[in-house]
């Protein structure tokens, strides 16, 4: 099996993972003994503390502090710091005849200014009792990401009516799941401009559009996995490469009954595919993952983020007395009756984000929880994030923009399903904090391009940051005390300019106190 390993140059141009070959071998091979030479003949000081990492090209490339890999975690004493969404209000009722209780599912795009958003509607129930296998592919718009329509479009029958948003149905196939993706790929045909991903018996299959609208079921990709929740697919700028995320399955120790995961697979021409390969999360715990909405993320796309559904169910289906006590008790008797996974599983998701795709690092406390307990939560369909996100206007005027998410409320509880929008700052998934106690955050070397240093920070009224930037040869420059809570904001030097070392292999170091910052970036 084919595995991804950090590439061990000197200098990393890119910060991404390449597959391991033969060819990258000898590449990495010879790449050593040049790094080796270099060092005998002075070149580069083996001893100098900005030289003894991987020096990484971050370019002019925005950094983020979601993983290890700008910090040299030996001098640092700062921690991560995971923060939550806020709720905010519901942007969608699914409360037509074929929507209900069932819709999930839920992504979104940019597309020129107007936001698409493609989702999974159906009602829990059939009119005898039983699960309603039958959804239907449903969409909706919007101007600002807050606002939503859903427009007529006349595609296909309702009752007797075309009056409503769907736009597939089982009239097509049988559909689980649907992803959409806007395909980047030059080469791509404009009349494949918009792809669509679902599972239909024997495997994953695709549809295109020429408007994101219109789809006609394409061609088969793979049957080398489960699929039977929303799968993830997009084009790869960088690698130039169709990049997955599916469902996959295995049985071993830690369930009898079996284990949800999320594997990774590629293609160079959307219609060949690798094998899957299970995703890495190191030596992390292993738990079922539901799904896994990953995306590159808008500000830098060189990083991944995921947020997966964490599948838990009791190991040996037994109601106890918290499942009496948990909300809603009447409505998820009906459904253990059914089966009693229905009624025992409970769902969060978390964060993760990797450069790769494949090895990931994953923050195993819950990005969102269940919440509070109110009549409808607690059960297995909360917490289903839908795949995206959207950079808008912060609610209190002159502040910075934020970003908006979206998740599914009233999931299998007999009344129309809600989506309801929440926030959370750019690039706030995860922060390197420092209590009131000073402490550091130093980075590996890098080298970068631009003038000046833009960082994502804030700070309590005593609390502060100092910046320093040091090259090999022992310049360097000190910020002033910084304070405040910016997402963009330039930061002052005392005795120099960060373009003094542009190009150079540059080593920075944060001291904080009770302050977080999230992000960087030389312009």
């Amino acid at each position: 099996m084919e595995r991804r390993f950090f590439e061990n140059k000197h200098i990393c141009g890119n910060i991404r993972y390449n597959r391991y070959s033969m060819k990258s071998f000898f590449g990495k091979f010879i790449t050593s003994i040049i790094f080796i030479a270099a060092v005998i003949t002075g070149d580069i000081s083996a001893q100098n503390t900005v030289c003894d990492h991987e020096i990484f090209n971050i370019k002019s490339r925005r950094e983020f502090f979601w993983d290890e890999t700008m910090i040299d975690i030996s001098k640092t004493t700062a921690s991560p710091k995971i923060h939550g969404l806020v709720r905010r209000e519901s942007v969608l009722t699914h409360d037509e005849p074929w929507e209900g209780d069932g819709c999930i599912y839920h992504n979104l795009i940019c597309d020129n200014g107007l936001y698409r958003l493609y989702y999974k509607a159906r009602n829990m129930y059939t009119s005898d009792g039983k699960i309603d296998l039958d959804g239907r592919i449903c969409y909706a718009e919007s101007k600002d990401g807050i606002n939503w329509v859903k427009p007529q479009l006349g595609l296909r029958e309702f009752n007797g009516s075309k009056k409503n948003n769907i736009i597939l149905d089982k009239s097509v196939q049988s559909f689980d799941n649907f992803f959409v993706f806007i395909d980047e790929n030059p080469a791509c045909p404009a009349e494949e401009k918009y792809k669509g991903i679902a599972s239909d018996q024997g495997g994953l299959f695709c549809f295109v559009s020429p408007d994101g609208i219109n789809f006609k079921k394409g061609w088969f990709l793979t049957n080398k996995g489960h699929f039977d929740t929303m799968n993830v697919l997009f084009w790869d700028v960088a690698s130039k490469k169709y990049m997955g995320f599916i469902r996959g399955f295995y049985f071993g120790t830690v369930d009898s009954r079996g284990v949800r995961d999320i594997r990774y697979i590629e293609s160079e021409d959307f219609r060949n595919w690798s094998d899957p390969q299970t995703l890495d999360f190191g030596n992390a715990d292993d738990y079922a993952l539901y799904t896994n909405c990953v995306s590159q993320y808008y500000r830098g796309k060189h990083v991944f983020v995921g947020f997966p559904t964490r599948y838990v169910e009791p190991t040996n289906n037994e109601w106890t007395d918290t499942f009496d006590k948990l909300p809603g008790i009447e409505k998820r008797r009906i459904r253990y009756d059914l089966s009693p996974r229905y009624g025992l599983a409970i769902t969060d998701f978390v964060f993760m984000t990797s450069r790769d795709g494949y090895q990931w690092k994953r923050y195993d406390e819950a990005f969102y929880r269940p919440g509070p307990e109110q009549p409808n939560n607690w059960v297995y369909g909360d917490c289903f994030p839908a795949v995206g996100m959207i950079e808008t206007p912060c609610n209190f005027p002159g502040s910075d923009n934020e970003l908006s998410m979206f998740m599914v409320a009233n999931y299998w509880m007999g009344i129309p399903a809600e989506l309801y929008r929440y926030t959370i700052r750019i690039d706030g998934f995860v922060s390197y904090n420092a209590t009131y106690k000073p402490q550091v955050l130093t980075t590996k070397p890098f080298i970068f391009e631009g003038d000046e240093l833009f960082i994502n920070f804030s700070t309590s009224a005593i609390g502060y940051l100092y910046i320093g930037i040091k090259d090999e040869d022992g310049n360097e420059i000190n910020s002033y005390k910084l304070f405040g809570d910016k997402i963009d904001r330039q930061v002052g030097f005392k005795d120099g300019t960060p373009s003094q070392f542009k190009g150079k292999p540059v080593v920075m170091e944060i001291k904080m106190s009770d302050a977080d910052i999230y992000s960087f970036i030389f312009k």
